[in-house]
């Protein structure tokens, strides 16, 4: 590569990616509680639990985060779905200054999140590393912090594991799904 000529790169994590209908459901839920906080609710298309972010990934490097993903999800994968994560709580976080809404139950997903960041780090990515807490970012930019609030739980299925390229623009993040790999084995049919 020649000096001064930046390589091609895409700012990459692994999530996991419920359906439309249970998106909308979380953002229904909380949709309250973040007008309340003064800060921006995040769009329900774009909801979802980040399993292990890992940055700046040079383009080249994609076709090897799809094999580490697939080796990945082959030690999880069963023929029953995973249970579904419960969102049962909203906690406001002052740093990042964020309203999330937390899963009470989230230990195959902790136990994903750990082997993902594994396996990533192994082959020379630079995963996040701080602990994994199943959470949904529901509002940005919070004014008002309010102390945690229960929520009527909502539950998100999952049975995949997606790779997903994240885009900052004017309007804030802009998700997009790159590819899934699958948890729950398919019996096949045979004709």
């Amino acid at each position: 590569m020649r000096v001064g000529v930046q390589e091609p790169a895409r700012r990459l994590f692994f999530a996991l990616w419920p359906d439309e209908a249970e998106r909308r459901a979380l953002r229904d839920a909380t949709a309250e509680a973040a007008s309340a906080s003064g800060g921006r609710a995040v769009p329900a298309g774009s909801l979802h639990v980040t399993l292990a972010f890992l940055g700046s990934v040079p383009t080249r490097r994609i076709p090897e985060l799809h094999a580490l993903a697939r080796k990945v999800t082959q030690g999880f994968t069963d023929k029953a779905r995973p249970p579904p994560l419960a969102f049962e709580a909203l906690e406001h976080w002052m740093r990042p200054k964020i309203l999330c809404a937390l899963a009470a139950d989230e230990a195959r997903a902790q136990a994903l999140a750990a082997a993902l960041k594994e396996a990533s780090t192994a082959a020379g990515f630079s995963p996040d590393l701080k602990p994994f807490r199943a959470h949904v970012t529901v509002a940005r930019k919070i004014v008002h912090a309010r102390a945690p609030q229960v929520l009527s739980a909502v539950r998100w299925r999952w049975d995949a594991v997606a790779l997903v390229d994240s885009r900052t623009e004017a309007t804030g993040p802009v998700y997009s799904v790159i590819e899934s790999y699958a948890l729950v084995k398919t019996d096949y049919v045979r004709g």
